[in-house]
């Protein structure tokens, strides 16, 4: 998010579809040079977190718990530092996407105080999934951890 650029814009929201259980120390997603991503109703993403905030272009993430697949019920724009909830828990901030899947569908990575799984966090299917947007974008993890952590941390 750019707030010098960036008014306010909807909240993209959708539903839990599967849950994805495992952890990897190994992952080598690379991050997309873009800070943000148009999201059409109905795609299906799936939702990554990791601990490591790099937020420049092709920065390799591999430390990763895997939450699960969302289904969007409305069209938006998601963007690096939106914050994320699943149910009533915020989960973290959008750190960025990896592509390595399309055209079947983005890894939405968000960071986290440290890698957690859908299972870690007892998630559900059709549980609510919400990316706010957030006041600003942190440009490093000490202005991520500024933030304060996600209630479950």
């Amino acid at each position: 998010m750019n707030p010098a650029e960036d008014g306010p814009k909807r909240t993209v929201r959708g539903a839990l579809v599967k849950v994805l259980t495992h952890h990897r120390t190994d992952r080598g997603m690379r991050l997309e040079e873009h800070a943000a991503r148009c999201v059409r109703r109905r795609e299906v993403h799936e939702l990554v977190s990791t601990d490591q905030w790099d937020p420049r272009p092709g920065a390799r993430i591999d430390r990763v718990g895997f939450l699960g697949f969302a289904e969007l019920e409305c069209g938006g724009v998601i963007d690096r530092g939106d914050l994320v909830s699943i149910g009533d828990m915020r989960v973290g901030t959008v750190l960025g996407f990896d592509a390595c899947h399309l055209p079947n569908h983005y890894n939405i990575l968000i960071h986290t105080p440290r890698p957690v799984s859908g299972g870690d966090l007892r998630l559900r299917p059709e549980a609510r999934v919400t990316f706010v947007q957030g006041s600003r974008a942190p440009e490093s993890r000490d202005e991520e951890a500024e933030a304060g952590p996600p209630p479950y941390g």
